[in-house]
């Protein structure tokens, strides 16, 4: 079967106002012919700015979050069709700020990945151990057991990524060293077939936290790193770029 399409894809987090679609309109400029798919996922508010300003271009634009009703009275949140009416075409779920920040269990991400569906959007469905896990060797049983929870089967037959994130290595500088993520992500893949089978091999297992220029090599091109989930290092073209060069 042939490797699933590499994702680089940018989440900029609570960063960012309109001065900064310059910065994402170097990015798309500096992509050229670079075999991965490329995404950016702004705060909601510049979406749509954004979308159009990337328009006819190889990045596209995502969003953070998503609620898992397609409407109603939830006073701030936003749904997969807004997003999608916006201009986004992938959205961010179940990132470990929001787990930790917001209390999302596995099932309130896998509800909001079948409303992303719903909406025709790509889900990027985040994992990830805590430090506390790690240490006491239960990395793989975590990681594994919320792939299994948080992607319904919906998801069969469906474009969509996994984001392995190790909670302990965003923002921090610390990364898992390269037999570590190997660990972890052949774990991610044997779940995905477990679930979906020959479709489980096709989609791309992204690997975020610290990811930055000096250390995006080696990891993108370590077993089953199927790209990247990256945070502050998006949100400088120079910095973005040089990842998204090294796929």
């Amino acid at each position: 079967m042939t490797a699933p399409t590499p994702l680089i894809a940018g989440n900029w987090k609570m960063n960012g106002t309109s001065a900064s679609l310059a910065e994402a309109q170097a990015i798309a400029e500096g992509v050229g012919d670079c075999p991965a798919r490329v995404a950016i996922c702004p705060p909601s508010i510049l979406i749509h700015r954004m979308a159009q300003a990337l328009a006819g271009g190889k990045v596209l634009v995502g969003g953070q979050d998503a609620h898992w009703d397609d409407a109603g009275a939830f006073t701030g949140d936003i749904s997969g069709e807004m997003l999608a009416d916006a201009g986004a075409k992938l959205v961010i779920l179940g990132h470990s700020e929001r787990r930790e920040g917001y209390r999302e269990t596995d099932e309130v991400v896998a509800n909001k990945a079948r409303a992303a569906l719903r909406a025709g959007l790509e889900p990027i469905v985040c994992v990830g151990e805590t430090l506390e896990q790690r240490k006491a060797g239960r990395a793989l049983e975590v990681v594994t057991g919320q792939v299994r929870g948080s992607l319904p089967a919906e998801l069969a037959g469906q474009t969509f990524s996994v984001a392995y994130e190790p909670v302990w290595a965003i923002g921090t500088g610390l990364t898992p060293t390269t037999p570590e993520i190997e660990e972890v992500h052949r774990a991610i893949r044997a779940t995905l077939v477990e679930l979906f089978g020959e479709h489980g091999k096709s989609a791309p297992i992204l690997y975020g936290g610290s990811v930055k220029p000096g250390n995006a090599a080696e990891i993108l091109h370590a077993d089953e790193v199927g790209g990247a989930l990256v945070g502050g290092a998006s949100l400088k073209a120079a910095d973005f770029l040089a990842i998204v060069r090294a796929v």
